[in-house]
């Protein structure tokens, strides 16, 4: 038992009891509520920030049974509450939100928060406690504008201070526990920016290397700005998808881990984060040329149409997604100049459609063996499986037709010494589209098939086998009783 058992504890709620910012994230879930309210956000704040808090608080309501919280500080909390310990969160956030907060998690007998006419922040917040909660109290905070707070209490509770100011708070007043930072560095970084999608990006190469033109360094140098653009104008919407999506990735029973919606990291550097990469990427497919400038603008605008409406759309969605895949091929086109066989595109199409229903299937899977019925924020239901499943398939095996097609077609006949060797890479897909599916059936299937094939030997080895054939029916004359 602490030596302060009997003194009540009081605790903050915003980077203390959860990670996130409860007022930044009702901002946030306020423009998606209303697009017009980021024109009206500022009007608010002129208001000062108690009018904006109680806007905001009108617009919208947190739901604190879903936000992220220092699971290490709860359990401290529910054990001192179990010994008898008078327990008050006290907060500069909405009255609204701080009580939600305390219904969910059942653990304060009072509740100190803004409300009219008082922002309940810093000095305002210490007079609060004093005249509700008394002179002797420990408060549990987490940054310097809860300095003056702990100097006037009788022991702190530190929760992911920074060492500069744990030393402060550690020669002004005892410290009864301290719990580390639940924020991410340099390696969550990297996941918001999702470095391993860049692999998607490669298709930016294939006209590159159908043209067999992989020898021209000009060429080489360009796609690879191309690819940089891409990839970095890709991160800053998945960090996009991801702030906008945060209720929705939280119900998630694997989303609910990335690091916005877990809070390892803050929703305001993320969106300083996604500009820049934006930025960047534009400067980038500029200096590519001004007809791929308009094609990342194109991939853009059809990717943040996906984000805040499509992907809500049933079909719609990976319809969107297939085709998102399939501009990317064009945009490779667009920056060397060389045209793409439209057998080519048409089985690029049916390829990603049914990669992206292997993606829907996998997460309808996971839900019915959960006993969920449907996906929050998608529009899908565990009984469209008898629809899907079948649709996926078919996709991959139109993909195939389209793949014949093409190695039928005349420019192809004219591109390769042997192009009946393409044939046998037609075998080879599907073998790689069947194994994906009969993966997903048995449940072995990640809920993103890129990772899964970039980890799994044997789709690596399909890739590497495809090129090889590919090369040969290109650079090799051959005699074939065909």
């Amino acid at each position: 038992m602490s030596a302060n058992s009997e003194v009540p504890l009081v605790v903050d709620l915003d980077g203390t009891l959860t990670p996130t910012d409860t007022l930044v994230e009702s901002a946030l879930q306020a423009i998606r509520h209303s697009p017009l309210n980021l024109l009206r956000l500022p009007l608010w704040l002129l208001q000062g920030k108690v009018a904006f808090k109680a806007k905001v608080a009108a617009q919208v309501q947190i739901a604190a049974e879903l936000l992220p919280y220092c699971e290490p500080l709860i359990t401290y909390l529910t054990q001192e509450k179990a010994r008898g310990r008078a327990i008050v969160l006290a907060t500069a956030a909405h009255r609204s939100t701080a009580e939600a907060v305390a219904r969910h998690l059942g653990l304060f007998s009072r509740v100190i928060a803004t409300d009219a006419g008082h922002n309940l922040k810093g000095s305002n917040k210490l007079q609060a406690i004093r005249e509700q909660v008394g002179e002797k109290f420990v408060y549990a905070g987490d940054c310097a504008a809860d300095l003056p707070i702990w100097q006037a209490s009788s022991a702190a509770i530190l929760v992911g201070v920074p060492a500069g100011l744990a030393r402060k708070v550690k020669a002004a007043v005892p410290v009864e526990q301290e719990f580390p930072s639940q924020k991410g560095g340099l390696r969550t970084w990297l996941k918001a920016l999702r470095v391993h999608q860049w692999a998607k990006n490669l298709l930016l190469f294939v006209p590159l290397l159908t043209a067999f033109s992989f020898t021209n360094l000009q060429n080489i140098s360009t796609m690879a700005l191309a690819f940089l653009a891409f990839s970095l104008t890709a991160s800053a919407t998945y960090m996009a998808n991801d702030l906008w999506d945060l209720e929705n990735d939280r119900a998630h029973p694997r989303k609910h881990k990335r690091p916005f919606a877990s809070a390892r990291l803050s929703i305001l550097p993320g969106v300083g984060m996604a500009i820049l990469l934006l930025l960047a990427g534009f400067a980038l497919a500029f200096a590519v040329s001004v007809p791929f400038c308009l094609m990342l603008a194109g991939y853009l605008l059809l990717t943040t149409s996906y984000s805040l409406v499509l992907k809500s759309r049933t079909v719609i969605d990976v319809l969107m997604l297939a085709v998102l895949y399939t501009l990317r091929i064009l945009a490779g086109s667009v920056a060397i100049g060389v045209p793409t066989s439209s057998w080519l595109l048409s089985m690029s199409v049916f390829t990603f459609l049914s990669l992206a229903l292997v993606k829907r299937c996998t997460e309808l899977l996971a839900l019915q063996s959960q006993g969920h019925a449907e996906v929050k924020g998608r529009n899908y239901r565990v009984e469209d499986l008898v629809v899907l499943w079948p649709l996926g398939v078919s996709s991959a095996f139109a993909a195939i037709v389209m793949f014949g097609l093409f190695i039928s077609a005349p420019e192809t006949r004219a591109r390769y010494a042997t192009p009946e060797l393409l044939w046998l890479v037609a075998i080879v897909l599907i073998y790689w589209l069947a194994r994906l599916w009969i993966k997903t059936a048995r449940g072995l299937m990640h809920d993103d098939p890129l990772i899964y094939a970039v980890r799994d030997l044997g789709s690596r080895l399909t890739v590497l086998c495809s090129i090889l054939l590919v090369l040969i029916a290109h650079f090799l004359k051959l005699q074939l009783p065909l």
